[in-house]
């Protein structure tokens, strides 16, 4: 059988001009030998010479738009406002009618945090000790004890983490959710090429792979069974946001809302970019598109870069990866995902020479590819919403240990986050002379997940803040440590 599935493998590489991947196969084992075919066998041929024709034999054409302007936002809720009433009213309700399921996109690892594991896992509470995954796993549980209905957890994990994560999460027993509405769906690989587009093989019997982007996420939520699971369900609102968020509201009422009434079939919240370098895309309406144009492709288009007369960003919405998608449209996309956007990368990647030798280049030898979710907001009908958020409590991703997007200056955003609820429960907030919080403070979202309602359950308890402190789920809680 092994030799059967081998002589089709092979005939189909050489098909595609890639019969260089077996010139190893005489040196492998058996089990090496069965792997390898097995990851063969899930090469999309056609898709890759498709992409190695566009990006790497020649480029893509630019794109050239008579108007680029800024997208239509709706400013940050005003609580008083009519409309935001409205919106309130319709997520609530969506909410109670279980129609809303978290979808997170966890396929990374935390290397770059100085961390072995899934970056999900990563222990981000500066006190306790708790998981991003943890701090997620509770404001689920909080609104599905809010609002009375299951909301379904959908989590994008890659080859590299899948096993790490799931063990993680039972290990710490789902954090009280219930196991039978947590779906872990895998995200699909790539092959890496190199300059002349053939496939790379980074041991003699594996090749090169990366993962195909979080716009991956279209065709995981179909082939893995997850969106046949929403719709089993009654689900037909997912609403998207990136692990290394912690403070990502995973499902707002107020964006759900406005996302219901103008019956859009995505949506995104957006906030006000620190500069114009700063590293996240740009919501903008491309003769009439919606799009986010990358950080990396704005000097493409110079009127990205522009500047008001007070040395603000004229388009100024940010995108912090936060989006809600409808079902509907999850499966439209997926019937045609041959016509949705890839992106390439120039990176360096470990290869075996002639004899099988790993090597390590010193620099780029060959190109990821990859896709992006905002690209789906091109293939919307209906009216997008774009909301415009405040970064606290909503957007500190955390990309590195330390400096900007990190995990320092997340732990000092919490404490920044959490310092007013403190003193409006009555406590004194130990400042620094600049007046920031000096210590750090967390509270769990299972016990609170607004300002009001933390006053109104910890009010009147005995506290010490003087080397910070963390309060539970069940309203214990933890001091900090002298000098942390």
């Amino acid at each position: 059988m092994m030799e059967t599935l081998e002589k089709q493998l092979r005939e189909r590489a050489a098909a595609h001009g890639q019969e260089h991947i077996f010139r190893f196969w005489e040196m492998l084992s058996e089990t090496a030998r069965q792997q390898f075919l097995n990851q063969i066998a899930d090469v999309d041929f056609s898709l890759m010479d498709r992409l190695v024709n566009t990006w790497v034999y020649s480029e893509p054409p630019e794109e050239h738009f008579k108007e680029i302007v800024p997208v239509p936002v709706i400013p940050p809720v005003q609580t008083g406002s009519a409309d935001a009433a409205d919106a309130l009213h319709a997520g609530e309700k969506a909410l109670r009618d279980g129609r809303v399921a978290a979808f997170v996109v966890a396929g990374g690892q935390g290397t770059r945090l100085g961390f072995e594991g899934p970056k999900g896992s990563y222990p981000i509470g500066p006190v306790s000790g708790h998981s991003l995954f943890q701090y997620q796993a509770e404001k689920i549980r909080k609104l599905q004890e809010r609002y009375g209905a299951v909301m379904p957890w959908y989590i994008m994990v890659s080859d590299s983490n899948h096993d790490a994560t799931q063990s993680f999460f039972l290990h710490h027993g789902c954090w009280g959710l219930n196991r039978e509405d947590i779906f872990f769906l895998r995200q699909q690989m790539v092959p890496c090429v190199d300059r002349q587009g053939k496939l790379i093989l980074e041991a003699p019997g594996r090749l090169a792979t990366s993962p195909n982007g979080h716009g991956g996420s279209i065709q995981a939520l179909v082939e893995c069974g997850a969106l046949e699971d929403a719709q089993r369900r009654g689900v037909d609102l997912l609403c998207y946001y990136q692990v290394d968020n912690w403070a990502a509201k995973i499902a707002d009422p107020y964006f759900i809302g406005y996302h219901v009434l103008r019956n859009a079939s995505m949506s995104s919240k957006c906030h006000r970019r620190n500069d114009l370098r700063e590293a996240v895309g740009v919501h903008c309406l491309c003769d009439g598109t919606y799009r986010v144009i990358e950080y990396s492709e704005l000097d493409l288009y110079p009127q990205l870069l522009q500047e008001d007369d007070a040395g603000e960003p004229v388009f100024y919405a940010g995108n912090p990866a936060i989006h809600i998608l409808s079902v509907p449209f999850i499966q439209a996309l997926y019937q045609h995902f041959e016509s949705f956007p890839w992106h390439k990368a120039f990176k360096k990647i470990p290869f075996v020479d002639a004899e099988g030798r790993l090597c390590r280049p010193e620099t780029p030898n060959g190109y990821k590819f990859e896709t992006f979710i905002f690209d789906a907001l091109r293939f919307t009908k209906h009216s997008p919403v774009a909301l415009e958020i405040g970064r606290a409590g909503e957007y500190t991703p955390i990309k590195q240990f330390d400096g900007v997007n990190s995990v320092v200056t997340a732990r000092a955003a919490m404490s920044e986050y959490w310092a007013p609820w403190f003193e409006a429960a009555g406590y004194a907030v130990p400042r620094d002379g600049n007046g920031q919080c000096a210590v750090p403070l967390e509270v769990s979202p299972a016990f609170a997940l607004c300002r009001d309602e933390f006053v109104e359950k910890i009010r009147g308890a005995t506290l010490r803040l003087d080397n910070g402190i963390a309060i539970h789920a069940d309203g214990s809680w933890t001091p900090g440590t002298p000098g942390n």
